[in-house]
Parts: C-alpha cells; structure tokens; sequence
C-alpha cells in the first residue's frame, strides 16, 4: 500500500512540475515615486527639542515605559549597552541619571537579557515641529 501511496505522489508532482510563467511578458515602465529633482534645495527641518532637566512628560497609561529626556543614539550591540554606562545601579547616582527600575535586573544586579534593547519601549521625548505625516481631518 506504501509503494502504490509514493507512486501516486510521485505522478502528481511530476505533473505539476511543468508549469511555468509565461516568460514573454511586457516590460512594466517605471516612474519615480519623488516629486522633485534631487537638485531641488528645501529649507532643513526644524531640530528636535528636549525638555530641561527634571521635566518628564507624563505618562499616557498605566505601566508605560518612562520615555528618554535626551537623544537616544547610543549603541547597544551583544557586547555593550550603550545605556547602562549612566543607568546602571551602580554609575547612575554618581551620573545624576535615573536608576535602570529592579524589574529589568536578575539577582546579580546585571541586566536581564530581556530588557537588553532599551529602544524597543523607551523613545526620546523630543519635541518634534516638523509635520510627519500630512493631515486634513479638521479641515
């Protein structure tokens, strides 16, 4: 019964197997999605700006992730966390930073590998002027 089973499928894929896409088709003409030249010059955007010290915005909901107070472009590779050379419990004191919350550490005081990419919840809270996305909703 084995050998008339693989026999079968053997047939079914060989007749499926011959089937090809037309190759011959129409080459497609492809325009640029851009609107200008790249020689056109356009103003710079506005820089982001961060609140002064000691002022956090507050939080949307319950158990959000503190955001970051400053630029957040440190690196974080498998090696180093760029984050913890302030936010570790035992440089933050001594860097007037915020302490990395106990939830994030295993017994050892090193941090969990869990939490190890900072960026994935914590996002700066710059103040951005520049519209990212145009809207016309109350128009």
């Amino acid at each position: 019964m084995k050998k008339v089973l693989t026999l079968v499928a053997l047939m079914a894929l060989s007749a499926c197997s011959g089937q090809q896409a037309d190759t011959s088709a129409e080459p497609v003409n492809i325009s640029s999605l851009g609107k200008s030249e790249i020689t056109d010059i356009r103003a710079a955007d506005a820089m982001p700006t961060y609140p002064s010290r000691g002022k956090a915005i507050e939080r949307d909901f319950v158990h959000q992730p503190p955001l970051i107070p400053h630029k957040a472009d440190y690196p974080i590779t498998l090696k180093k966390n760029g984050c913890m050379t302030c936010h570790a419990p035992a440089k933050a004191q001594r860097m007037k930073a915020t302490e990395i919350h106990d939830s994030h550490l295993l017994a050892d005081t090193k941090l969990n590998d869990h939490y190890y990419n900072c960026n994935q919840c914590h996002v700066p809270q710059a103040d951005n002027k520049t519209q990212l996305v145009d809207n016309s909703f109350n128009q």
